[in-house]
């Protein structure tokens, strides 16, 4: 299957979500230096919890709409109301007019926004694929998003100085452009269940109540987290460990001649060649990795990402720590589209945009986790924590293979029930 072939929704929602992601890449972290520099670090760092907070917040509300009142009201109003946030940044930043306080209120509206529909953009993906094009889709997504990361870093930390001002307008102009997109071609995809969908805050306390108690779902959840939480070590860990012994060096390039680079230096080096590696390669992988199974590709995958991890966390030779960028590059492409297939697969469609909602939590706790591995690095040696990034992949193939035999006894039983057509005959 082609791009051109998918459902026009899914076609959209790659590239309406490439522009998002780049606006946002681009300008959160401007958002919040342009704060610390207006009422320092310290208050600047409790305004920005207080965003994520209400960012978690509007993801699980954004979850509970969706499934009630359907997939494109909230799309189509989400990014309305960002447009109007980015409008009105950029009328507070202007050269005739600035004010702190409405650019924290505006930073954290455009973050509610977004965050609430989210879960509504994700469940639209799973409603109008199948599993047979699912790793096409999420391959392309993939890719998508960092290629926004890479455009967006970019953009961002060049045009920052002088230039935000313009980087507002031209973020109010782009998010204006999704809108119209949205509301002209973007179609519901809601499935039709046949019964009311309950309203209320109370509803929705039920509902994420019963999505916690669902099992394989937290099975789903924390193998996802045990991936995320090594994914998340380049910024926490593996950053302050190359900062503090990585030696200052040169990396030879011909001969002896090459750059000299300190830890710092290495760190940005390992970033780039992940992000480039991702957004060359990805489309290439799909082709390559088409004969082999869903299984292989995933145990591969993470055993490939995970042993690059490790890697990363003790060694102090510079070409070894880009061949180690290469291998969990590799890994990851390999195995991302794979694990949201299985997820887009074991999610009941009835409840799907709480489920999203709730799965995307994983993300959160794992950048605790992450925090709390610079201070277990503090007493524990490089090599216990590069076995503990091992303990955490190994976890997470066991998980996955777990909820593999899930898939494949849903799907056998799925087969096995009466068509409504055979039934009406």
């Amino acid at each position: 299957m082609k791009f051109r072939e998918l459902h026009p929704n899914i076609r959209l929602r790659i590239g309406v979500g490439f522009v998002q992601r780049l606006l946002a890449i681009m300008l959160t972290p401007l958002l919040v230096i342009h704060l610390a520099t207006l009422y320092g670090p310290a208050t600047a760092g409790a305004l920005t919890v207080m965003v994520a907070v209400a960012g978690v917040s509007s993801n699980f509300l954004g979850g509970h709409l969706a499934d009630v009142h359907g997939r494109r009201p909230l799309l189509v109003w989400g990014e309305l109301g960002a447009t109007v946030s980015f409008v009105l940044l950029a009328l507070a930043n202007s050269p005739w007019w600035q004010s702190g306080p409405l650019t924290f209120v505006l930073f954290l509206a455009s973050t509610c926004l977004s965050n609430l529909a989210t879960p509504a953009a994700d469940a639209m993906v799973v409603d109008v694929s199948t599993p047979e094009n699912r790793p096409l889709v999420y391959t392309l997504n993939y890719w998508s998003i960092n290629l926004a990361f890479t455009v967006g870093a970019l953009a961002g930390g060049f045009l920052y100085g002088d230039h935000f001002f313009q980087l507002l307008v031209g973020a109010a102009v782009l998010s204006a452009a999704t809108t119209l997109v949205m509301w002209r071609w973007i179609s519901e995809t809601a499935p039709r269940t046949g019964r009311a969908a309950a309203t209320g805050v109370p509803a929705m306390l039920r509902g994420y109540l019963a999505v916690a108690r669902d099992r394989v779902f937290l099975r789903l959840v924390g193998a996802a987290l045990l991936v995320c939480t090594v994914e998340m070590q380049i910024g926490y860990y593996i950053a302050v460990r190359l900062a503090d012994s990585f030696p200052h060096r040169t990396l030879e390039l011909v001969g002896s001649w090459g750059p000299k680079i300190d830890g710092v230096s290495m760190l940005g080096v390992l970033r780039a060649v992940n992000a480039a590696l991702v957004v060359v390669l990805v489309l290439l992988a799909g082709k390559a990795l088409r004969r082999l199974s869903e299984r292989s590709r995933l145990f591969a995958g993470i055993t490939a990402f995970t042993v690059g991890y490790m890697v990363w966390a003790v060694s102090d030779v510079g070409w070894v720590l880009i061949a180690a960028a290469v291998l969990l590059t590799v890994g990851e492409i390999t195995s991302v589209p794979v694990k949201q297939s299985i997820l887009a697969d074991l999610v009941p469609a009835a409840d799907r945009t709480k489920y999203m909602a709730a799965y995307a939590l994983h993300v959160r706790v794992a950048l605790l986790l992450a925090s709390l591995c610079v201070a277990v690095g503090a007493f524990v040696p490089p090599l216990g924590m590069s076995l503990l990034y091992g303990v955490m992949g190994l976890g997470a193939i066991l998980t996955y293979r777990s909820l593999l035999r899930v898939r494949a006894e849903r799907r056998e039983q799925q087969e096995k029930r009466p068509q409504p057509e055979a039934v009406a005959a």
